[in-house]
């Protein structure tokens, strides 16, 4: 009976201590990474040179014969700037007709992938920014740019939401990882962090039917009181963008990164 006491209370013991130690873990899903330039957490040399082209395309659930749809031309390259090493990233966007039509153009360190520089050009009409870690301010030697005006104070170094496919690239993603980044969209409301979590991991088919495993990256968000979802699958192996999905109110939006034997359209176009 002795026995059967003591065996009782050491399982009693047990489960006590189990559950006290329970109380001071948290799951590994719920630490968060807070991505600051300063800690240079990116892996920016896993950001390569080259040429992306993206089809993206909208679904609204109510309406079955109509798509809308765009083309997103990417292309980055390593330049020496002021005596220091940069990326450049030039965007084009393509719609149905000419209004749609916008180009971006953006200039970070290749070092922690700091903003310097960012310019986007819509309906003819640019605005262009001088990006620095305090502080970002319309370019006043940029020709007829709009936001010459512009000036923002920052709390705290940010990353540039215009490039948010390569930032996503460049994160070291792994199970049950999350992220908070510092995002900012040049000209518009003050910097925010938004958080992204790494959900698990799904095998898609690519090309050639050849399987690609990738992680998936998740954040949602609320606007206007209407709840916005978005999906982005990684390659685990190259850190390719492949996919997205993003789920709104009525619809979706999908973004595919097309094969590399894409024509490049840039170099068709007569100058």
């Amino acid at each position: 009976m002795r026995t059967d006491c003591s065996i009782f209370k050491f399982i009693i013991t047990t489960l006590a201590l189990l559950w006290a130690l329970m109380g001071n873990l948290k799951p590994v899903w719920a630490q968060a990474d807070t991505v600051r330039l300063q800690d240079k957490r990116l892996m920016t040399q896993v950001l390569q040179p080259g040429n992306r082209q993206y089809l993206v395309y909208f679904q609204m659930l109510k309406n079955k014969k109509n798509l809308r749809f765009w083309y997103w031309i990417r292309n980055t390259t390593i330049e020496n700037r002021n005596g220091e090493k940069v990326f450049t990233i030039n965007q084009h966007w393509f719609g149905s007709d000419t209004l749609a039509y916008r180009s971006v153009y953006s200039v970070n360190r290749t070092a922690d992938f700091a903003p310097l520089y960012h310019a986007e050009t819509i309906n003819g009409k640019i605005k262009a920014y001088n990006w620095g870690a305090d502080k970002i301010t319309g370019a006043d030697s940029v020709k007829d740019n709009t936001a010459k005006d512009f000036s923002l104070a920052f709390k705290s170094p940010n990353f540039n939401w215009n490039l948010d496919i390569e930032t996503f690239e460049m994160l070291p993603l792994a199970a049950g990882k999350t992220f908070v980044i510092n995002f900012y969209d040049a000209g518009l409301d003050p910097p925010a962090y938004v958080t992204y979590k790494v959900t698990g991991s799904e095998v898609i088919a690519t090309t050639n039917n050849d399987k690609v495993d990738c992680w998936k990256l998740f954040t949602e968000s609320e606007y206007q009181g209407k709840n916005y979802a978005e999906t982005y699958w990684i390659s685990k192996k190259g850190h390719e963008f492949l996919k997205e999905e993003d789920a709104f109110e009525g619809g979706y939006r999908y973004k595919i990164k097309l094969p590399q034997m894409t024509p490049d359209l840039m170099k068709r176009f007569v100058k």
